[in-house]
């Protein structure tokens, strides 16, 4: 037998954003364990924005299980939030309820930045470096510094030992930030992957004595851009049929729906979502063929092929959770009929 560091996961209940938590329980298996094997653990949810001090109790059940590469016999278990009953989704529990499809496919392209010493990594201590143009997928110590991707490429490898569908990394336009995207197909494994990410970029970053910021726009009203994590999307209907009469309905319930995504695509969006530095109003809904400042981006392949493949919605934010947005996208998909569309 063999004691498994077992790091437990989970979202607390703070708002308007919640926060990762992870706590440790050594257990023994003879084996990798399995989701199945791993056990029902309690919390003190008083101390997490999810329960009073007089009821303080809250559990923790795994939902997904990935292998640790930073610890030897380590694994990382994501878990959803339970009522003390260990049944009953605790109110702060968003996973519990989405709306999920294995035919449904997602890829979120998750911006951050880097902070130090309470600035962007590489901002002078007074003032502001270069503008903007060389650093989006810059190279060389001017534009991305000596320490950012040493940082991103260990990130890489951390996620693609622990089994995570890391798609791929790049510097963004903004000095001191950066992106890694992950695709996952079904909303929940998804969004698990999303915030497992985060996680371990969260817990590399220890060592390094640099912060993650998820603000949409940490520098506020600035010519800096914010951070978006734009949300890939198709269902099986898109890839396999789609039509441009389909297209149309599909974008005419994105536009009836425009309050509903913008409520659950991260906080501040008025911030980031402005009219410029290529992002559409948070108040008007538009789409445009390869059009980076539309709402909806519509990749030339889709209309190569006859409307049919994967979307771009470029509203949610890189503080958004990726389990309201994958629900809240498909949630709008379902209001346009497949059947009835393809026959028209």
């Amino acid at each position: 037998m063999t004691k498994y560091k077992l790091e437990y996961i989970w979202l607390d209940g703070y708002k308007p954003t919640p926060n990762l938590r992870g706590k440790t329980q050594i257990k023994e298996f003879d084996h990798f364990p399995s989701l199945e094997e791993l056990p029902l653990w309690g919390f003190d949810g008083s101390s997490t924005e999810q329960a009073e001090g007089r009821s303080s109790d809250c559990v923790l059940k795994p939902v997904a299980v990935y292998p640790d590469p930073a610890r030897k016999n380590g694994a990382l278990v994501m878990c959803e939030v339970m009522m003390p009953d260990g049944v009953t989704p605790h109110p702060s529990n968003a996973r519990a309820t989405i709306l999920d499809d294995e035919g449904a496919w997602f890829g979120f392209e998750q911006e951050y930045f880097f902070y130090k010493d309470g600035r962007p990594l590489g901002f002078p201590e007074h003032g502001y470096p270069a503008p903007q143009g060389p650093y989006y997928t810059g190279v060389g110590f001017k534009n991305v510094g000596d320490v950012a991707r040493e940082i991103v490429e260990e990130h890489l490898e951390l996620c693609l030992e622990a089994g995570i569908n890391h798609e791929g990394i790049n510097a963004e336009v903004a000095k001191g930030q950066w992106e890694f995207q992950i695709f996952g197909k079904g909303s929940k494994k998804a969004a698990d992957e999303v915030w497992m990410a985060r996680y371990l970029l969260l817990r590399l970053t220890e060592k390094y004595g640099v912060d993650i910021e998820f603000h949409c726009k940490p520098l506020g009203d600035t010519d800096w851009n914010g951070s978006g994590m734009h949300c890939n999307f198709s269902t099986k209907f898109m890839r396999e049929v789609g039509g441009k009469d389909y297209f149309e309905a599909l974008m005419a319930a994105f536009a009836k729906n425009l309050d509903d995504h913008i409520a659950v695509y991260g906080p501040d969006n008025h911030m980031r979502l402005t009219g410029k530095h290529e992002t559409a109003p948070w108040n008007k809904f538009s789409y445009g063929v390869a059009d980076r400042g539309a709402s909806i981006r519509v990749p030339h392949s889709f209309i190569r092929n006859d409307y049919k493949g994967y979307l771009e919605d470029r509203r949610p934010n890189s503080q958004g959770d990726p389990y309201q947005i994958a629900s809240q996208v498909l949630k709008t998909i379902s209001e346009v009929p497949a059947k009835s569309a393809a026959a028209a």
